[in-house]
């Protein structure tokens, strides 16, 4: 087991790491920026070292800096959380050139599943249903329009190398096309540093699902269940729970098996989320394999015991799983909710002054936070504040929890999601478990 890791991330992700690597009899470091100096998981964590000011350019995605600062502070590994450098598979190559383990997967299946054309091929070929859509990344702005065309509108183009919302278009006639790939591109090449953009049918009225899966050294595979997350906006998510609901068992069944099978064809070892779009019928389509901890773990962690960031370390330091898929038991149901500072009616950031914050408790409550009141919401980084997670025996009990939970919260200075999501647990359709891509829009109208 390793000494010592760098956490390379901030906010709640790096305190839950630094959490974890206490359990576990390892030092902590949190590399910072300027602007994160005064935070809870620097405060908490055994070292911390600054690597650069609060841009995030200059800071969280400094690889030399990264780099430089696992060096002099003797960290053996480096844990990206997610976003920033999680998915950035030269970041991986050069903790393996400079001899430090980097936490998650290889290099290779981080490539391979980062390029979200390729892996659509690679579901393809291993006999997992895709969304119709292009084979390859598009040249240009026409063969944009004669895809698009071809597969019949709307259509979503999305950036091969992207994630978490950003460098996608949704595009319901010919004559946003051209202007929709142009806008796509410039997004993905800044956000991403790659401008490269797919294609695929933009397909409505579909619940968001992904699976939970775990890989060692060994071979070992395991799924940990699955997440439904379908309350989103802008494509980022607001609202987790598991089991999802209202799926039959031979498709509940089926998604499990596809996303052991995608794990299998890119030999995937750590934590990573396989992500489908599942009709009320019962049919889904892979879309993407997340090669990094989700924002959403806890989710998976209350209803089945165990810690993925636990797990991811534990991988990475060479141990085996120790356990097959059929000592995972999954009990009673979760769900989380993301309290973001934005508006809850447009959804616009609200960063400034948080004056004060008061987390709710009680039986069956969790917060994943690194709040501390007053204190600054930075403009810099994503607009997360806290998660809310809450367990139940059943949905029912889990949704009463967490309408308490959310009554409970307290923040003042800053406006959040916390309203919007109050309208979601009160909404008939949610509580049906029939709650669709579409329905995000219904209820801010």
């Amino acid at each position: 087991m390793f000494q010592k890791v760098l956490i390379a991330n901030r906010g709640e992700i790096a305190l839950r790491i630094v959490r974890t690597c206490r359990e576990l009899g390892i030092r902590s470091v949190v590399a910072h920026s300027t602007a994160d100096a005064g935070s809870l998981p620097v405060r908490l964590a055994d070292e911390s070292i600054c690597i650069g000011p609060g841009s995030p350019r200059l800071s969280y995605l400094n690889i030399p800096a990264i780099i430089s600062a696992a060096s002099v502070t003797d960290s053996e590994a480096i844990h990206p959380g997610y976003g920033f450098l999680a998915e950035n598979p030269a970041f991986a190559e050069v903790c393996r050139a400079c001899s430090i383990t980097f936490i998650g997967p290889s290099p290779e299946a981080i490539r391979l599943m980062g390029d979200k054309a390729q892996a659509r091929q690679l579901a393809k070929q291993a006999g997992v249903p895709i969304v119709p859509g292009s084979d390859l990344p598009l040249k240009d702005a026409a063969e944009a329009l004669t895809v698009a065309d071809g597969i019949g509108y709307p259509i979503i183009f999305k950036a091969a190398a992207g994630g978490g919302g950003r460098g996608m278009r949704v595009v319901h006639d010919r004559a946003e096309a051209a202007k929709a790939f142009d806008a796509c591109q410039s997004e993905a090449g800044a956000a991403f540093g790659s401008s490269e953009i797919y294609c695929e049918k933009f397909v409505q009225n579909v619940h968001h699902v992904e699976v939970q899966v775990l890989g060692d050294r060994n071979g070992m595979r395991v799924h940990l269940g699955e997440r439904d997350c379908s309350v989103q906006r802008r494509q980022q998510k607001l609202l987790e729970e598991s089991p999802a609901p209202s799926l039959s068992a031979e498709t509940r069944a089926g998604l499990h098996r596809a996303a052991l099978t995608v794990a299998a064809a890119v030999n995937y070892v750590s934590a990573g989320t396989v992500e489908f779009l599942v009709e009320d019928g019962g049919r889904f389509y892979f879309i993407e394999m997340n090669t990094r901890i989700q924002v959403e773990h806890p989710v998976t962690g209350m209803v089945t015991g165990i810690d993925l960031i636990r797990e991811q370390i534990r991988i990475a330091a060479g141990e085996s799983l120790g356990y097959r898929q059929d000592a995972v038991r999954l009990e009673g149901h979760a769900l989380e909710v993301r309290v973001n500072a934005e508006d809850p009616d447009t959804f616009a950031p609200s960063a400034g002054r948080m004056t004060e914050w008061i987390p709710p408790g009680g039986f069956g409550v969790r917060v994943d936070s690194h709040l501390t009141a007053p204190c600054t919401v930075p403009p810099f980084y994503d607009s997360l504040l806290a998660k809310i997670i809450v367990h139940g025996r059943n949905r029912a009990e889990a949704i009463e929890r967490m309408r308490r939970a959310l009554a409970e919260t307290v923040i003042e200075g800053v406006k959040t999601s916390i309203p919007f999501q109050q309208r979601v647990l009160n909404d008939p359709v949610f509580l049906e478990g029939r709650f669709t891509s579409v329905d995000t829009a219904r209820l801010r109208a």
